[in-house]
């Protein structure tokens, strides 16, 4: 877990010392989200709060920080080393990736550019007046509950977690693939490749995953996961390949590649049960092809991460009728 000083340096002066002034729960922040003319909101324990200038966490508005537009452009410029034209391909994702694995989501007004067809795609963003940040918080041994469902005979199953936003799909996900890739007392370490299009899953920083992914594991970061899924395979030569909220027709032929080269896949998606994800075409087809042998179900109760319920490849379910908490997340 991110210790309070590496929170704290990553921000400029004025709002590093409110933060400073955090005394109750700081270790427990998820999010701070900025907004230009609008009130600082810390999300704790899945909780809103509103930020005073003496470091309070108020649940009214009231004498509330509210930063302007130049301080917000001050904090992204700092978070960039005021180097933003480094992170160009990332701020045109939306997103920065900063040491430690924390991830600044950005939105503000979109620069867009003309592509072959009338297609037009984000250039870059300008006048950026939100920021998201999320703080890293890598929850070790989160799946050891659930990685028993996934595995036979020593081996990882290929597996789709099916949840919905907030869920704990993708903490759970980097967490077996740590697993997967050290291996366990019942499973010998395997080759994972990962496809992190969005620098979830490692979170890199300067090509270093700053989150532990294992002593086997590859990444390819920010890139697109079909793409991915193929570069890795005809480069890197990996047992199992990982990758977070597939459903794109590109998807699937890529995965269907992967199958077709005997690549075992962890992956994730949104969704809220099976009947949920049978409903989307692409998804549907997988089921169909029996392309995954475990499906989970994860939900947020009694906490997020809990296991509602673990199918086979037939949809036959294999948990005890009942739900299972994992490691806090």
């Amino acid at each position: 877990m991110a210790g309070r000083e590496e929170i704290l340096r990553l921000f400029p002066g004025k709002m590093r010392e409110i933060l400073g002034q955090v005394s109750d729960g700081f270790e427990e922040i998820q999010e701070i989200r900025l907004r230009a003319e609008r009130p600082v909101l810390l999300i704790k324990r899945n909780q809103e709060y509103f930020l005073t200038p003496s470091g309070k966490l108020r649940t009214e508005k009231e004498g509330a920080v509210v930063l302007n537009a130049s301080q917000i452009q001050e904090t992204v410029e700092y978070m960039g080393n005021y180097s933003l034209y480094a992170f160009e391909e990332e701020v045109r994702r939306g997103f920065l990736t900063l040491k430690g694995g924390h991830r600044v989501g950005l939105a503000g007004q979109a620069v867009l550019e003309s592509q072959r067809e009338g297609v037009r795609q984000v250039k870059t963003l300008k006048y950026i007046s939100f920021l998201n940040v999320r703080i890293a918080h890598q929850k070790k041994g989160c799946a050891a509950g659930l990685l028993p469902f996934l595995c036979e005979d020593g081996k990882i199953l290929p597996s789709l977690l099916i949840s919905p936003p907030r869920c704990g799909k993708t903490t759970i996900l980097r967490d077996l693939i740590r697993m997967v890739s050290d291996g366990t007392p019942c499973m010998q370490g395997r080759t994972v490749g990962v496809v992190d299009e969005r620098s979830e899953l490692g979170a890199c920083f300067q090509g270093i995953p700053q989150n532990d992914l294992g002593i086997r594991t590859d990444v390819l970061d920010c890139c697109p996961k079909a793409d991915g899924m193929m570069m890795l395979i005809k480069t890197m030569a990996p047992e199992v390949i990982a990758v977070d909220e597939i459903g794109s027709e590109e998807d699937f032929r890529a995965i269907e590649y992967a199958r077709n080269c005997g690549c075992c896949l962890i992956a994730t998606v949104h969704g809220t049960s099976m009947e949920d994800i049978r409903e989307k075409p692409v998804l549907n087809r997988l089921i169909r092809e029996r392309t995954f042998r475990r499906y989970a179900v994860l939900g947020k109760n009694p906490c997020p991460g809990t296991i509602i319920a673990i199918y086979d490849k037939g949809g036959i379910q294999v948990n005890e009728r009942r739900k299972t908490r994992l490691g806090e997340i």
